[in-house]
């Protein structure tokens, strides 16, 4: 396993992170304890260096579970963790949205009780949790320089989402130097991904990218395919039908990237989406869903297959340029920003499919 370096911050990553909201909550599928705890482990031993938690997930269960996983690691692992949900305060609707907070205040306090829930004296990187542009004032700043300084935090980071806009929001973590940027990148949606690498180019900023939801939601490592069906508390539910048979013919059109003939060896379609990712150098870390054991030794492994060559790479840069030939709509437009899809219209930034 490779590891690539935050911005300038000394602070170092796998290349293949394990995003630890799936054994904070069960939308991903149910586990005991001990399951979770075997998983992370497991992660280690293959390589993963890098674990990304939020106090959200689970409402401080993941957090709980990734210390105690990774107490006789601490020295050997990078840990993240997100701060910016009000959940003390407020009850979880299924999948919907809890309050937000982001204020020097509770950014310090927030931090203080996931540091107790992880057992830890500091954490490597501490990200806000979808935090609006105009939250991130000279307080937030402020605070976040104060933990750095009193060793509780080494690195600073952005995390967005759920949908996949928030132009403004990932800019302005470019433009104050923050040093991680968390956004949903991947081949099949490379809208806001691809401006955000363009902004770190132009600014020549330090900024790193650390990209999830790269398999675009089950289609490119093949856990969603025609036959399947997701059950109502499955996340991905939400997306609509239109959505999915579009993908299937995209995944299709890249099959090239399974590279069978390759001097260097074979990937996997869920191997090759993740080298995509690679490819770029201001990515440095990639949080792919782990769901099992199996899911962790395939694409742990990416790294060591072969990288994607610059024709492979611009070959599908021309797919996506054209939609992947595909002429029909995806039914996704209304998802793909939180702001019903001005932030990319005053960019002249147009979504995928568009």
């Amino acid at each position: 396993m490779n590891e690539r370096e935050l911005g300038t911050s000394g602070v170092e990553v796998s290349e293949i992170g394990f995003g630890a909201w799936v054994v904070g909550t069960d939308w991903w599928g149910d586990r005991s304890r001990d399951q979770a705890i075997e998983m992370v482990q497991h992660a280690i031993d293959q390589g993963v260096t890098y674990f990304d938690t939020g106090d959200v997930y689970g409402h401080g269960a993941s957090e709980e579970l990734i210390g105690e996983a990774l107490a006789q690691h601490r020295e050997d692992v990078t840990v993240s963790t997100k701060v910016g949900y009000d959940f003390y305060n407020n009850p979880q609707a299924g999948h919907g949205e809890l309050p937000k907070r982001i204020d020097g205040e509770w950014i310090r306090e927030a931090l203080d009780n996931s540091l107790e829930r992880l057992d830890m004296d500091y954490v490597d990187v501490l990200m806000l949790h979808n935090a609006n542009a105009d939250e991130v004032d000279a307080d937030v700043l402020a605070t976040l320089d104060e933990l750095r300084e009193e060793g509780k935090v080494e690195a600073i980071g952005w995390a967005l989402g759920p949908s996949i806009g928030w132009l403004a929001d990932g800019d302005a973590a470019v433009h104050e130097e923050f040093d991680a940027l968390q956004t949903v990148f991947n081949m099949f949606e490379q809208v806001p991904g691809q401006h955000f690498l363009d902004t770190i180019r132009e600014l020549d900023a330090d900024t790193s990218v650390i990209a999830r939801v790269p398999h675009s939601s089950g289609l490119l490592n093949e856990q969603v395919t025609p036959d399947t069906e997701l059950g109502e508390g499955d996340h991905r539910s939400h997306r609509p039908t239109e959505w999915y048979e579009t993908g299937w013919e995209k995944v299709d059109s890249v099959r090239f990237l399974e590279a069978p003939d390759h001097a260097d060896g074979q990937r996997t379609m869920a191997q090759a989406a993740l080298q995509w990712l690679l490819y770029h150098d201001e990515v440095a870390s990639v949080t792919p869903t782990f769901r099992t054991a199996a899911d962790i030794d395939e694409w742990a492994g990416a790294p060591a297959t072969p990288a994607l060559s610059d024709a492979e790479y611009e070959r599908v840069q021309e797919l996506y340029a054209d939609n992947f030939g595909i002429d029909r709509d995806d039914g996704m437009d209304q998802l793909r920003s939180s702001v019903g899809g001005e932030d990319l219209d005053e960019t002249g930034t147009a979504p995928a499919d568009d």
